[in-house]
């Protein structure tokens, strides 16, 4: 079992980490997604989420993206997986779960970190309001 701290970490690299160690058979646990960055101007990524997520109570089409913070991450990590909903992929995507802050049994354990100076960010808490 691998555990996974978000804080500071750039959200691609974190999710292709754990795509792969996922389908080598890997438990993977993902810490403090609220505190994971996402690289790029702070105005494009947040239209681009408010263009993903749809308006409620209109003829809605296309994927609904949604709003809290681990879900977020989780359907990132999906994006990386090969086919999620068959074989190896499924197998794979059922191994990695997502906490937005750090629960108490995983506080003490020793957990892999992803830190990456990067100045043109947003972090997602804040595309998840």
């Amino acid at each position: 079992m691998k555990i996974l701290d978000g804080k500071g970490a750039v959200l691609g690299r974190l999710a292709s980490f754990a795509a792969k160690q996922a389908l080598k058979g890997e438990d993977i646990i993902v810490v403090n997604c609220k505190e994971i960055i996402i690289t790029g101007r702070r105005k494009f990524t947040e239209e681009n989420f408010r263009r993903k997520r749809g308006r409620v109570g209109t003829a809605q089409k296309g994927p609904k993206v949604s709003r809290l913070s681990h879900i977020i991450v989780k359907r990132a990590i999906r994006g990386m997986l090969p086919e999620h909903r068959w074989g190896r992929g499924r197998e794979a995507f059922k191994r990695i779960k997502c906490y937005p802050d750090v629960p108490k049994e995983f506080e003490s354990q020793e957990k892999i970190t992803f830190n990456d100076n990067k100045t043109n960010f947003i972090k997602i808490r804040d595309i998840s309001k």
